[in-house]
């Protein structure tokens, strides 16, 4: 079956917060994402600290631009001390945007965004930029990620906004409130990111696991103390409905959020064949099963 509601993408394969990635394991999810109908990848120019992410896709998609979405993000890099930083300026976008496409080996985005607003310059100063990247014909769409409904309007008042990203995930509800809804009057696409809340959604991460040194998730809320008591025992009720409808928990967890209102696509990472094979076959649940997660989720716990 061809996936038409996934994205790859591809901050895993970059291997700065996933851990033991090697150049093989990275081109063979590529490669098992191609084979498994999946058409968009989702790079950023901060996607490794020298952009392997750009890197890596190019060697498998130059040989047919025109059958590929290549969304790129701009707005951070990493510095000489391996720091990310924010950098919003025209300079830097634009100078970022030509070095992300000299790396993929392509001559257009097929959608550029600033990867997130710079606190230090206007989000209308960044959003110039992106449209002249656009005027250049540099990229095709214009979109920005990790924004809120004032600066998505701040954005759309100097360049079209096609789309947007931001996270959305059966435990992660809020862009639901006000920022999708927004988008859907607008034309907006939105494109949902941590849909497996960086796996912990999956099924397969367990009460007991041990994160290797270097993981970066230990350091999310969502993994610590009582949210994550409560995370597991949400999958515990998610791999019984995964067993009754015949699907994976992960497929479960993704097509909850590509059956809500106003999404698009889902951006989903992976890092092994194996991974992006499951979840290239999810697809919008049902309004039954989607119903089934919403009780679940939102009932109060046991000791509530």
């Amino acid at each position: 079956m061809s996936s038409v509601h996934v994205a790859l993408g591809l901050w895993p394969i970059a291997g700065i917060t996933t851990v033991g990635v090697t150049a093989r394991d990275a081109d063979q999810t590529i490669i098992a994402a191609i084979e498994s109908g999946i058409t968009t990848f989702d790079t950023a120019f901060s996607y490794g600290y020298e952009g392997e992410s750009d890197l890596i896709l190019g060697r498998h998609i130059h040989a047919n631009r025109e059958g590929f979405t290549v969304i790129g993000k701009v707005g951070q890099r990493w510095n000489s001390r391996r720091e990310r930083i924010t950098d919003g300026s025209k300079a830097g976008l634009v100078a970022d945007t030509e070095l992300s496409l000299g790396r993929l080996g392509i001559e257009y985005f097929d959608l550029l965004m600033l990867h997130c607003p710079d606190p230090e310059v206007p989000i209308e100063t960044s959003a110039e930029a992106i449209g002249g990247l656009l005027q250049r014909g540099l990229c095709r769409q214009a979109g920005v990620c990790n924004v809120n409904v004032e600066q998505l309007q701040r954005f759309q008042s100097i360049v079209r906004c096609d789309a947007i990203q931001c996270p959305l995930n059966l435990m992660q509800r809020d862009s639901l409130d006000d920022l999708v809804p927004n988008c859907r009057t607008h034309g907006v696409h939105v494109y949902a990111f941590w849909t497996l809340m960086k796996g912990l959604l999956a099924g397969r991460i367990k009460r007991d696991h041990q994160f290797a040194a270097g993981d970066s998730r230990p350091n999310y809320p969502i993994f610590q103390g009582a949210e994550r008591e409560r995370a597991h025992r949400i999958v515990d009720g998610m791999n019984a409905l995964a067993h009754q409808a015949q699907q994976t928990t992960a497929q479960l967890a993704i097509g909850w959020v590509l059956a809500q209102p106003g999404i698009s696509m889902a951006l989903v990472g992976g890092h092994t064949p194996e991974q992006i094979k499951e979840t290239a076959l999810a697809q919008p649940l049902t309004p039954d099963l989607s119903k089934a997660i919403d009780r679940l989720v939102l009932s109060p716990s046991p000791h509530e």
